[in-house]
């Protein structure tokens, strides 16, 4: 059965990409067919005469399925700003039509996971009008949120958690990944997170000084999940 979920983030720089890293390989090791497609990405840098982004090309390496890389990201976008910015400054002009176009196309593949990971926070325009989280929205996609445990968090986790479910959307899960080695009164926050999110933990990453998939794969349970 093909399971098709959409990877978002409280914020911006919350580690989106490495949990989804993460969860690609920990179904890799149970014998899942992954894919993974990051639909819009500001950010990137040119390898050999065309714009890459590193996030993208992290789940490239990390999905057990080959794609070419324009179908992992079709908006391949140079200045890091938003991307509804980002795109004006190049000319282009994305919409959710579109981008749901070519994600249908690539959900006709064989595959048992796909992780759709978003662009920064869940609001997050990709044009005048539409914010990314109508592309989720239009595919009616489970979502996967990542919290980024540093001080701030349980407020955007809230809002981000409301946004979500106002949206029609169901929340398969939640994970604390944790960016501030010192945060303070870790525990309680995680506490609080447990009784407010309406979904299960499918893990607490903590800090690490070298995060791999393959580590943070080891904080995880997907039994929730898939």
């Amino acid at each position: 059965m093909k399971q098709t979920v959409f990877i978002a983030g409280t914020d911006t720089d919350v580690g989106k990409t490495l949990i989804a890293c993460g969860i690609l390989h920990k179904a890799n090791q149970i014998g899942l067919r992954t894919m993974a497609m990051k639909p819009v990405a500001a950010g990137c840098e040119s390898i050999d005469g065309e714009l890459r982004n590193s996030d993208a090309l992290a789940l490239q390496a990390a999905m057990s399925l080959s794609l070419p890389y324009q179908q992992l990201n079709p908006y391949a976008l140079q200045k890091p700003v938003s991307p509804h910015i980002a795109a004006d400054l190049e000319g282009k002009h994305i919409t959710n039509q579109r981008l749901v176009g070519f994600t249908r196309g690539l959900m006709m593949q064989s595959y048992d996971l796909m992780l759709i990971e978003g662009a920064g926070g869940w609001r997050v325009p990709i044009n005048r009008q539409e914010t990314l989280a109508g592309f989720a929205k239009t595919l009616k996609l489970p979502v996967v949120l990542v919290v980024g445990m540093r001080l701030g968090c349980l407020n955007h986790a809230m809002l981000t958690t409301e946004a979500i479910i106002a949206d029609g959307l169901p929340l398969a899960g939640w994970v604390a990944n944790q960016l501030d080695p010192n945060m303070p009164h870790y525990d309680k926050n995680i506490d609080y997170l447990a009784r407010h999110i309406p979904a299960p933990c499918l893990g607490q990453v903590p800090w690490l000084d070298n995060p791999t998939a393959d580590n943070v794969a080891s904080y995880l349970d997907l039994s929730e999940l898939i």
